[in-house]
Formats: structure tokens, C-alpha cells, sequence
């Protein structure tokens, strides 16, 4: 599987954390590359930090052409105007999306104590299954961190997958699904790239991420 990972679509109007704008793509690169993945089993989207481009701009197009997507929310973020509140979740599922949770406060999953986790892991996924009237049962690291005790908790929480940001082709049915991340420097050459073919720097990604499991 070929998991491609957006956060923003469109113009970050505010920047909420520093460097965030970086990580939004236009609404042309976005829309060029759910054309070229449209159709194709082996590619999966998913869309971090709960901006209300994911309503707005994303579910539309999606819908346009018949895809569907997995949305990891905030729950820390659900009474902020410019992010995924309870109504567009609920939104998204009536749309066939996925909703998995992205945790309470966007801070990284690494180096947690227990009542962090807790908070991160378990009161994050109750309040954003309230808010949208349903299951959520998968996960998706906050900027990309992690490590074992990270790990340790989330499948003790009984989270079904958990996707990281790690960059390299991920096992179908694998419970850790590692993404490419989509940002504001590729274009549709550098996405029909890692659409195309596995390089070095995957090679290099898997021993990253293997790294960060044993820590």
C-alpha cells in the first residue's frame, strides 16, 4: 500500500504551530493528484490535524471522484472555528470517510507519562467518538513521532491501526502503516515519483522506523 498524507488544502491562513504552512498544498496540486490515483487499489489518503480544508475542499473533490479517505481529528481542536468541529465529522461519516483520532493537543507521542497517554490515547478517542456518533479505532501519530512506550499504549487502548509518517510503502492489513506526507514543496512529478517506484530513501525510512520502535 501507497498511504499519501495531507494536512492542509488551500492557504494556511494562520499558522498555529510554527512551520505549519509548509506542510498545506495547493488546491491544483491536491485535485492533480487525486486524479492520478483515482482508480488504483493499491494507494490510500488520509488527512491529519482535522483543518476544515478537509471539509470544505477535500470531501467535495473526493466525493467528485468516488474516493474515499481517513480523517484523524483533534479533539483538543473541536470548538476551534477553523478546524473540524462535531457537526463536519459527522459530516465526513455520512460520506463513507473514515475518522480515526490525531489525539488532544497535536504534541508529539514520544517521551509521554502515563496521564499524557491517557489524555492522548484514550480520553482524546472517547470525546472524538462522541463527537461524531462512532467508532474510532485507528490513530495517527502527531508529527510523526514516536516510540515503543507510544506503541505499547496504543494497542493496549485496542487501536484496530495506527499510521505513522515514516515514508515508505506499508503491508496491507499491517497494524503500523507507515505515509508519505504531502507538503507544500512536492509537486505532481515528485508525488507520480513515489507513486512510481521504491528508492533509497525508503530503504533508508524502514531502518528509521525500526529505530523508533526499539527506543
Amino acid at each position: 500500500m501507497i498511504n499519501l498524507c495531507f494536512h492542509g488544502v488551500g492557504v494556511c491562513a494562520i499558522e498555529r504551530e510554527p512551520g505549519e504552512a509548509s506542510y498545506w498544498v495547493t488546491r491544483e496540486l491536491f485535485l492533480q493528484v487525486l486524479d492520478a490515483v483515482a482508480g488504483r487499489g493499491d494507494v490510500r489518503l488520509s488527512f491529519d490535524d482535522g483543518n476544515r480544508s478537509d471539509i470544505e475542499t477535500a470531501l467535495p473533490a473526493l466525493v467528485e471522484r468516488g474516493l474515499r479517505a481517513d480523517f484523524f481529528a483533534l479533539a483538543g481542536r473541536l470548538d476551534d472555528p477553523a478546524s473540524l468541529g462535531p457537526a463536519e465529522l459527522r459530516e465526513l461519516r455520512a460520506a463513507g470517510m473514515n475518522l480515526g483520532s490525531h489525539g488532544w493537543d497535536h504534541v508529539p507521542w514520544r517521551g509521554l507519562d502515563a496521564r499524557e497517554r491517557e489524555r492522548e490515547f484514550v480520553e482524546a478517542r472517547i470525546a472524538l467518538s462522541e463527537a461524531s456518533e462512532g467508532v474510532i479505532d485507528t490513530a495517527a501519530f502527531p508529527l510523526g513521532r514516536y516510540d515503543r512506550a507510544a506503541l505499547r499504549g496504543l494497542k493496549a487502548a485496542g487501536y484496530r491501526t495506527v499510521f505513522t509518517s515514516d515514508r515508505f510503502r506499508a503491508r496491507p492489513g499491517a497494524w503500523l502503516q507507515a505515509r508519505y506526507s504531502i507538503t507544500a514543496g512536492d509537486t505532481i512529478a515528485s508525488v507520480r515519483q513515489i507513486l512510481a517506484h521504491a528508492g533509497v530513501a525508503e530503504a533508508r525510512a524502514r531502518m528509521v522506523s525500526v529505530v523508533k520502535q526499539l527506543r
